[in-house]
C-alpha cells in the first residue's frame, strides 16, 4: 500500500533562519524531550534547519522516498523511517535530487551510501552509519507525510527540524520564537562570563555546583 499526503506547510523563512543562529545543546540545558537519538552526521561541523517532510519505507523498497524527493522544496528536511536491517535507502542519486530541489538536510533513520559523492554535493545528513547493501524499487509500500518515529522522537509532516553538530531537535512551529528567545538570552550571556571566569571566577560557584561540596572542605 502507498500514500502520499499534501506536502505540509512550510516554517517562515524567517523562523527558520532564527533557528540557524541557537544550538541544540543550548536547548538540551532547558529540556529533555524532543531530541532524536542515535544518527551521526555526515560531517562536522553541521547545521541545517527546516520543515520537516516524512518519509516511512519498509526495509527493502525505496519507492516512496524516490517520489518524495521529486518534491521536495526550498526550506524543506527530508525524514525517513526506516524498518527493517541497516540497509542504505539514500545515496548519490536521491541525494542530487534532493540537493537540486532545495533540500537543507537530511535525516535518515538507516543507512546512506555514495558517501564520498553525498559529502561532495554539500548536503548535511545524520544517519545510521554507511552500508553498500541498499534497498530497491520494489513497489511493495510506502507512505509519505504520514507521523514517523526517528530515534525515539515522533515526527510529524510541518514539524520544525533544528539540527546542528551537538544533535537533532524537533519543534512546532508556534515554539521557534520563544525558544530562541531564550537560547539567545542563554547563549548571549557566555561571553562575559568566559571573561569572569578569565578573572579568576570559578566556574562551579557560577553553575551552584560548589555549593554541594562545601561541607567536605574540596570547593
Amino acid at each position: 500500500m502507498f500514500q502520499f499526503l499534501p506536502m505540509p506547510q512550510q516554517i517562515s523563512e524567517e523562523r527558520r533562519q532564527s533557528l540557524l543562529t541557537v544550538q541544540t545543546s543550548t536547548l538540551g540545558h532547558l529540556r529533555d524531550f524532543g531530541f532524536v537519538r542515535g544518527l551521526t552526521p555526515n560531517r562536522r561541523p553541521i547545521q541545517f534547519a527546516g520543515t520537516a517532510v516524512t518519509v516511512r519505507l519498509p526495509h527493502m523498497d525505496s519507492s516512496a522516498l524516490h517520489v518524495a524527493a521529486d518534491h521536495l522544496r526550498p526550506g524543506d528536511v527530508l525524514v525517513v523511517e526506516q524498518s527493517g536491517d541497516e540497509r542504505s535507502s539514500f545515496g548519490g542519486m536521491v541525494a542530487f535530487t534532493a540537493k537540486t530541489r532545495g533540500a537543507e538536510g537530511v535525516i535518515l533513520a538507516g543507512a546512506m551510501n555514495d558517501f564520498d559523492e553525498v559529502l561532495e554535493l554539500g548536503l548535511p545528513v545524520y544517519s545510521r552509519g554507511v552500508s553498500a547493501r541498499t534497498t530497491r524499487i520494489l513497489g511493495i509500500e510506502g507512505a509519505i507525510n504520514v507521523p514517523i518515529t526517528v530515534g525515539g522522537v515522533v515526527i510529524t509532516p510541518g514539524d520544525a527540524i533544528f539540527a546542528d553538530s551537538d544533535g537533532i531537535a524537533v519543534l512546532t512551529e508556534d515554539e521557534i520564537d520563544d525558544i530562541v528567545t531564550d537560547l539567545r538570552g542563554k547563549e548571549g550571556a557566555e561571553p562575559a562570563k568566559k571573561a569572569e571566569i578569565t578573572a579568576g571566577l570559578k566556574l562551579s560557584e557560577w553553575s551552584g555546583a560548589a555549593q554541594y561540596f562545601q561541607t567536605s572542605g574540596a570547593a
